[in-house]
């Protein structure tokens, strides 16, 4: 993963209302949520959680699919795996000195 898209799958989620949508929909497991309930459950407009739902499609954190005549949601599992390794990746690794110049 790059830096790029690190940074665009956590700015997704650093809104409450999406983080609240995510996490909903990774509780809902491989058969995901349709628009209905999602809105029902998170108690927001349709118009809101379009919008929110097309942040995190997007940022590639949500599968949105057509099911007949419902859109059903998913999570995506292996980008929030990725994300995770990508903020991991050098965990307790040590920081060397041009590294932290780097950054700065």
């Amino acid at each position: 993963m790059h830096e790029k898209q690190a940074a665009d799958g956590l700015a997704a989620l650093g809104n409450v209302t999406r983080l609240k949508l995510f996490r909903l929909l990774v509780q809902a497991g491989a058969e995901g949520l349709n628009m209905g309930e999602m809105q029902r459950l998170l108690g927001i407009p349709g118009s809101t959680l379009n919008h929110h739902a097309g942040v995190l499609r997007q940022a590639g954190l949500i599968f949105p699919a057509k099911r007949g005549r419902e859109v059903v949601c998913t999570a995506d599992y292996a980008a929030i795996q990725d994300l995770s390794e990508f903020l991991l990746e050098n965990c307790c690794a040590g920081v060397a000195a041009d590294s932290a110049e780097d950054a700065a």
